[in-house]
């Protein structure tokens, strides 16, 4: 018995959809109809009263198409929209691609939930690093998704092995409960940690496996020394009580012991809004199931013109749109694609074009960026939003 997911070949082929799309295919072959066809991608809603969302999934879903006759628009990976803006276009003959509508929102959808609970993380944290450690919640089949849109939406750090190789970075974490219960002692534990890692490896130090996590920062200190970066609390709910009361009576009792440079790290049930209360102690987080586990951005994709006419079932806007931003005021505009420039409302300055053509005779038509390039893109956008 194998894993149950499906293979590559298998999602290139078109074999993941639903079976509607197949009756609907042969519908249409058996009265030879193949009608050119626009479609657009868009979400009229975002979960949990989010403002905004990052699109995420992009290279993904060029990898889906790869060779298909259709001509693609989109936004860039890591760009940031709203409910109701095109994020995305297909063009082509329907019989050509039709069938990989389930497998091409199911790839935009997921990727875009993670990258913006892990963007809204990073806007919390400010400075601080973020670290994903959430992977150990979900199939381990997606993890390096997981942990790739993770990373692009602003995490610093992603704790997988396979998942920090895909995003070409070195993974992050600290020490696990395991060792220092199977070492059946603290020192123990903290020495031999020391002793089997490189110097690269920050030492950061689990302090409340057996003790109150205050003694626990000092007992850590006091093995380690200098070689402390950081402690780690990762209390259970159980026994956390007022945690951030907690957070602070370590922070006291490392400064006024000469400690000032031990950095507090925090994990267990982080998510954006225990960040915003943790900041004025805490120096660094793990983010697991928060992210991991994030709602999908509920994309639709849907015909806006067929053999070059306007053409959209009730309730959808018709025509092929283009999506226009400004890049001083940051306005944004919707207009039929037909459209060749926009003028800003607000400061009569030009727009930008955000839907751009990525893929179009059997190939991409854009490079695609390096996740640390698009991560860079999504921290320079969020300069310009609130959580």
């Amino acid at each position: 018995m194998s894993f149950q997911v499906a293979p590559d070949d298998h999602i290139k082929q078109g074999r993941v959809t639903d079976v509607y799309f197949e009756r609907v295919i042969e519908s249409l072959r058996r009265r030879d109809i193949n009608p050119l066809v626009s479609m657009e991608v868009r979400a009229s809603g975002l979960p949990r009263n989010w403002t905004w969302s990052v699109m995420a999934g992009l290279e993904e879903v060029l990898e889906l198409v790869d060779g298909l006759p259709l001509t693609m628009r989109a936004i860039d990976e890591g760009g940031l929209f709203y409910s109701n803006e095109p994020v995305m276009s297909v063009t082509g003959h329907y019989l050509d691609f039709g069938k990989y509508e389930t497998a091409l929102l199911g790839l935009l959808c997921q990727a875009s939930g993670i990258a913006t609970n892990a963007a809204r993380c990073r806007k919390a944290a400010g400075p601080r690093p973020v670290i994903s450690f959430g992977a150990r919640r979900m199939h381990p089949a997606i993890a390096p998704m997981i942990e790739r849109n993770a990373f692009i939406g602003g995490c610093d750090g992603v704790a997988v092995i396979e998942s920090a190789e895909l995003v070409g970075e070195e993974p992050s974490g600290t020490m696990s409960h395991t060792l220092i219960l199977c070492c059946q002692d603290e020192r123990l534990a903290y020495e031999i940690f020391d002793e089997a890692m490189g110097a690269d490896v920050k030492r950061i130090a689990l302090v409340d496996t057996f003790q109150d996590e205050k003694f626990g920062a000092l007992y850590a200190a006091e093995v380690l020394g200098e070689r402390l970066y950081a402690v780690r609390l990762d209390t259970p709910g159980s026994r956390r009580g007022n945690f951030l009361q907690i957070m602070q009576e370590v922070r006291w009792e490392l400064d006024i012991r000469g400690y000032t440079n031990v950095r507090i790290f925090i994990s267990g049930d982080i998510d954006e809004d225990k960040i915003l209360e943790y900041n004025d102690v805490a120096d660094a987080y793990g983010v697991g199931t928060h992210i991991s586990n994030s709602p999908v951005v509920n994309f639709a994709m849907d015909i806006v013109e067929v053999d070059g006419a306007p053409l959209a079932k009730r309730g959808k806007p018709s025509g092929l749109k283009q999506l226009w931003r400004c890049p001083t005021d940051k306005q944004r505009l919707t207009t039929l694609a037909s459209v060749e420039t926009a003028v800003c409302p607000c400061c009569g300055e030009p727009m930008e074009p955000a839907l751009k053509v990525r893929y179009a005779d059997g190939r991409k038509v854009i490079p695609d960026p390096s996740p640390r390039q698009i991560r860079e893109h999504v921290i320079e956008q969020l300069k310009d939003v609130d959580l």
